[in-house]
């Protein structure tokens, strides 16, 4: 079978995973004819529901008809549907003059720039160098997703992630290549045990001759239309800083 999608199935496909970023439910299809203008059929839904299922977009979490995205879909979705939600100006002047304060100090930086990252997008951020040093902030935020409120061995995976430095030197210094300036790597990529749910939004960039990296951690549910644009300024920002 073609993993190709038809226009009405990579429709279909954005309106589901915009339902499921903002529901953390599985999806079925009287939720996707009620609230999207689909034109076709509930049962029309249904069909293309089972197709793109088979072909791995979709995955059904347990025995009822709703279905969740799997990381193929969702970077799908990233590479080619999500509508990028950029930082206002007003948020861009704060973030500057918040980090641009301790510019000249590679270790108050990362912390200060791990620290507003988790602020701005109101998750688990991260960030280290090559070192292995590393710095967190926003441990709260995680549980604004439902996930890991409904999940405890969820959240113990993710947390205990942050105790690890040498998995952290890993994900962000060989995991991510450092070929694009935002990557996306979701656990079930990672073959770590544990991790399968866990998705990391990432960038890496240079502090004078240090390698460093910042990245938001969550669910695979992470607000990425507004993540990956406020992370790739915050990497515009720390460029700059390093060349002073």
């Amino acid at each position: 079978m073609s993993d190709a999608l038809t226009a009405r199935q990579t429709k279909l496909l954005k309106c589901l995973i915009d339902e499921y970023l903002r529901t953390a439910e599985p999806v079925g299809s009287e939720s996707l004819d009620k609230k999207y203008n689909l034109e076709v059929s509930p049962a029309t839904i249904r069909n293309e529901m089972v197709d793109l299922t088979k072909k791995g977009y979709l995955r059904q979490p347990h025995t009822s008809a709703g279905r969740i995205p799997t990381p193929k879909a969702m970077k799908f979705y990233i590479d080619q549907l999500m509508e990028e939600k950029q930082m206002s100006v007003t948020e861009e002047v704060k973030t500057k003059e918040d980090i641009s304060r301790v510019k000249s100090d590679i270790s108050r930086l990362m912390d200060e720039a791990t620290r507003t990252l988790a602020q701005t997008t109101k998750s688990l951020a991260v960030g280290t160098v090559d070192d292995f040093g590393t710095w967190q902030a926003g441990f709260s935020n995680i549980f604004h997703q439902p996930e890991y409120v409904d999940d405890y061995n969820m959240s113990v995976s993710l947390i205990s992630l942050l105790d690890e430095a040498r998995r952290i030197h890993e994900l962000f210094f060989e995991r991510m290549t450092g070929l694009s300036p935002i990557e996306v790597i979701f656990g079930e990529d990672l073959g770590w045990s544990g991790f399968n749910y866990i998705s990391i939004v990432g960038t890496r960039f240079k502090l004078g001759n240090r390698e460093c990296a910042l990245g938001v951690l969550g669910s695979e549910r992470l607000e990425y239309p507004r993540i990956i644009p406020t992370l790739r300024y915050f990497r515009t920002l720390m460029q700059e800083f390093g060349n002073y």
